[in-house]
């Protein structure tokens, strides 16, 4: 599969999502749209993150912003970390990785001293006709969504 770039369309991907529903990328055309990913549900840097946007989300849906977490945890797993975390957002069970190869997010990782594959903390921003406008890659937590919310105003005033 190849990776997407920034300033070309976003292909159709359908992935299971929280709630009991697939969400089609397209589908979402007619918004901006926030996909980030993140390592795992229930770690702290994941759940500061989530949390973030979690607390900015009206902000986010006053300039209707479509926000959805992506990490490779199963349904099960983010129903109970939405439930844990109220998060109004859907989160995306990318379970067979096609997101996370779409926009070439898993890594080499280090892990107490071993070397795993894994999802590096990563923000992309959609616009309204399904165009990548932004990426943030190898992100740090702390004033990210800030960062992104800023971005997402500037995409849309």
């Amino acid at each position: 599969m190849e990776h997407i770039e920034l300033n070309h369309p976003v292909p159709d991907v359908e992935v299971a999502a929280t709630g009991e529903r697939l969400i089609r990328l397209s589908d979402l055309r007619g918004h901006p749209v926030v996909l980030y990913f993140y390592p795992k549900d229930n770690t702290p840097g994941c759940t500061t993150e989530s949390r973030d946007f979690r607390d900015h989300y009206a902000e986010f849906q006053a300039l209707d912003t479509i926000i959805l977490g992506v990490s490779r945890d199963d349904l099960r797993s983010h129903e109970a970390f939405r439930r844990q975390e109220e998060l109004p957002f859907d989160l995306l069970a990318d379970t067979d990785e096609r997101l996370c190869q779409l926009f070439a997010v898993i890594k080499l990782k280090n892990r107490y001293g071993k070397q795993v594959m894994g999802i590096e903390r990563s923000t992309f921003l959609i616009d309204h006709q399904g165009i990548l406008r932004r990426e943030w890659r190898q992100v740090k937590v702390p004033g990210h969504v800030v960062e992104v919310l800023a971005a997402v105003r500037e995409l849309t005033g």
